[in-house]
């Protein structure tokens, strides 16, 4: 990890307190930095596809 550099961004580009900085996970830092942390979102075929597998039941309404 580039700790200099994310005690730049965190301290001076988010202006986070020295105290708030060390307290985040570097996932925390790295989701407020704007940084990718996992899968793509969802495109709308796949929710429709889920859709059509589970669909919502009728509560009789």
């Amino acid at each position: 990890m580039d700790w200099p550099g994310l005690m730049r961004l965190g301290l001076g580009g988010l202006g986070l307190s020295p105290e708030a900085f060390w307290r985040l996970t570097p996932r925390e830092l790295l989701v407020m930095i704007g940084e990718p942390t996992g899968a793509e979102p969802m495109a709308r075929t796949r929710l429709d596809e889920l859709v059509r597998a589970f669909p919502d039941k009728d509560r009789g309404t």
